[in-house]
């Protein structure tokens, strides 16, 4: 299978943010921005593999600094790491004062996707190359989010096992 320059995943989405989109605290609704993150991952995502492909894991997102309604909110994705059928993507989320102009990272976030056939059955995705300086470092420290991302997983499973799944009025 063909590879692909990390760059040709990268997708871009500007956003203004309304007084509706704010909470009590007067900033971005946390659970808005992850929806926003979900959506150009999985945007990111469809340029590697050209197909369907399914969120398995989001790994973290990191709230760093408050996004208000005098800001707009820039989310940069793209896919940091390929598996055989997984893609790891990552979406960093600027904050930019409209009145004066400053700019700081306010969220970052890593997914996992995995690409599937016409009967869920997980397929192959092309590998990815990274060129510039913040991919090379991403792509380097992938295998150690992967590992951790196993063993956070396998944990959940037996964590499950735990669980209750009756409701409590039953």
């Amino acid at each position: 299978m063909e590879s692909k320059f990390i760059r040709e995943t990268r997708c871009f989405k500007v956003l203004r943010v309304f007084p509706t989109d704010v909470n009590n605290h007067n900033t971005l609704f946390g659970g808005k921005l992850m929806s926003y993150i979900d959506d150009i991952a999985s945007i990111s995502v469809a340029k590697l593999c050209r197909g369907t492909a399914v969120t398995a894991s989001t790994d973290s997102v990191d709230f760093l600094s408050p996004i208000r309604p005098s800001d707009s909110v820039s989310l940069e994705s793209f896919i940091t790491h390929t598996g055989t059928s997984s893609m790891e993507v990552f979406v960093k989320v600027i904050r930019e004062d409209m009145k004066s102009g400053d700019r700081k990272i306010a969220a970052t976030a890593f997914l996992t996707f995995v690409a599937l056939d016409e009967d869920n059955h997980p397929i192959p995705v092309p590998q990815v190359v990274p060129e510039s300086e913040e991919e090379k470092k991403l792509f380097e420290t992938a295998e150690y989010r992967t590992q951790f991302r196993k063993h956070r997983r396998e944990e959940s499973k037996k964590f499950a096992d735990y669980l209750v799944t009756a409701y409590p009025w039953e």
